[in-house]
């Protein structure tokens, strides 16, 4: 299997004669969100282009997430809902909410063609140059610049909003920060825990042997207490598009790097008598899934991203590839290893890599699943207040409906068991999000929109990132910075009513119709599941 072109950043060299490419907005991110962004601004009359770090398009939505994280359908309005009717189109029906990966690439595709939007691709930010509080420009690796008048952040990182001197925040607010109730350290929630007592020790019940892979030795690290804060934040995987189709499956293949001991926790947890590791495999059209993590051992790699919003460029691709060695060689260990008993891996080799999905990665997503990176802090900051209808706020641009999700963020030893710590699911009811929570603070930065890291702690964030919404705020921050370039003023001072009136117009859900659905813990149970 050829994954050579598997990567998260690959080099660019300077251009002998570096481009110079002016228009009245950038967009940073070919995500679901730039793509949206981008063609709502080209609607209201302004010259766009989109630059995008890696050489795809269409994010997380592209790249195998095929089981919608939609929350409630009737919260979802404008090109989000065109979006799933464009699938429907795809494959003759009315609105289609699960989808194959390379559906949702012909959409955005499609899309990006009808409004002649160029993307850009290997893009990577190397420096922001600003005056008099305003982006003047951007510049790439290779040398390219990019010259506007507005700037969108669209990138799952916030890469172009922390260059530009914008405050942001990474990890886990403690619950004390903004009074909240579900953000910080979490111990007792029941969820994708290990079920059974499992030793954490190389040689069991043996502690001067060391920890397992993939185990925070908390000998060296206090545990923290429940609500305290810290730097850490929820796992990472691949969304995996697997098929059981003989016609059209790959066996996996085993991985670079392969090391069957990283696994051995899972084993000692199949042999405890618990199988559940695949048990999120959510079927999509023709055959293929969505394999996504599930239960104390699965894809997610606990613990072993937090380095990722700051990192360098080298330092992401070596966690990416981490991820992709880690994720792959998993199904390779339950498939093959014959230390894992028969009937799983059995089980298991009915399922391979989909052939006509991601071919030119060898079949594996290309979109590591970045599910929070860095949050700005702007004059509103989303919080559980927001979540759970204690607070609201009145410059909606978009709703949020799905429940306050947190993936674990550390796999630890407590009373010598493994632990998983980190996890929340909080059903809510749909609630607004504020177009304050979109723009920087006004000392910082003036021109600059950030429809995807945007102002929010940790736990509200994990009901806001859903691709569904990010494409809500992608359009949003687009109709923001057309009507800021239309009055010449700054993204600030963009008056809430015309961008409520703009909004509307192209069919956005700015408030919650409590009729529709009064009971949020049977609509959260009848989405696709933990995301």
């Amino acid at each position: 299997m050829d994954f050579s072109n598997l990567h998260y950043y690959v080099p660019t060299p300077r251009a002998y004669d570096p481009k110079v490419i002016k228009r009245d907005l950038i967009v940073y991110g070919a995500t679901p969100a730039g793509i949206t962004a981008a063609i709502q601004a080209k609607r209201m009359g302004m010259t766009v282009i989109i630059a995008e770090f890696g050489r795809h398009i269409g994010g997380m939505t592209a790249s195998g997430l095929g089981a919608s994280d939609s929350g409630a359908k009737e919260a979802i309005g404008g090109l989000s809902k065109d979006f799933f009717q464009e699938l429907g189109k795809y494959y003759n029906t009315a609105e289609q909410w699960t989808f194959e990966p390379k559906a949702a690439k012909y959409v955005f595709e499609k899309w990006l063609d009808d409004h002649k939007i160029e993307v850009v691709f290997n893009q990577h930010l190397e420096r922001v140059n600003k005056e008099n509080l305003k982006i003047i420009e951007i510049m790439m690796e290779d040398g390219t610049a990019y010259k506007g008048d507005f700037f969108i952040d669209c990138s799952y990182e916030g890469d172009l909003m922390a260059k530009s001197g914008v405050t942001y925040f990474v990890g886990r607010e403690s619950n004390a920060t903004y009074k909240e109730t579900y953000n910080g350290i979490q111990f007792g929630h029941p969820h994708h825990q290990f079920k059974k007592w499992i030793d954490p020790y190389i040689k069991p019940e043996d502690p001067s042997s060391g920890v397992l892979p993939g185990i925070t030795d908390t000998t060296h690290e206090t545990l923290g207490y429940h609500g305290m804060g810290d730097d850490r934040i929820q796992a990472y995987n691949f969304r995996i598009c697997l098929t059981n189709n003989p016609d059209n499956r790959v066996p996996f293949p085993i991985p670079p790097s392969y090391a069957p001991e990283r696994y051995t926790l899972l084993l000692r947890y199949i042999n405890s008598g618990v199988w559940d590791t695949m048990n999120l495999h959510i079927m999509l059209p023709n055959g293929k899934t969505d394999l996504n993590n599930y239960g104390g051992f699965s894809t997610d790699n606990i613990g072993m991203n937090h380095e990722w919003p700051d990192g360098s460029y080298e330092t992401r691709e070596r966690i990416f590839q981490d991820h992709f060695t880690y994720n792959l060689g998993m199904l390779y260990f339950l498939a093959n290893d014959e230390q894992v008993p028969k009937p799983i891996r059995e089980e298991v080799r009915e399922w391979g890599l989909a052939r006509d999905e991601f071919e030119g990665t060898g079949h594996w997503p290309h979109q590591l699943y970045i599910r929070e990176a860095r949050r700005m802090i702007a004059d509103y900051v989303m919080t559980d207040h927001n979540c759970l209808a204690d607070m609201t706020v009145e410059d909606s641009i978009g709703l949020a409906s799905y429940q306050m999700d947190s993936h674990h963020c550390r796999r630890v030893i407590i009373d010598g068991r493994v632990y998983n710590e980190g996890d929340v699911e909080v059903p809510i009811s749909p609630y607004p999000i504020s177009y304050r929570s979109l723009r920087p603070k006004a000392e910082e930065c003036t021109n600059l929109l950030v429809p995807v890291c945007l102002s929010s702690s940790h736990i509200a964030y994990g009901s806001i990132r859903m691709e569904p919404v990010f494409m809500i705020l992608g359009q949003s921050a687009g109709a923001a910075a057309a009507l800021a370039l239309q009055l010449k003023t700054t993204v600030q001072e963009v008056p809430y009513d015309m961008l409520k009136k703009e909004l509307l117009s192209h069919g956005q859900v700015l408030q919650w119709d409590d009729s529709i659905e009064d009971d949020p813990v049977s609509r959260m149970k009848s989405t696709f599941g933990k995301i």
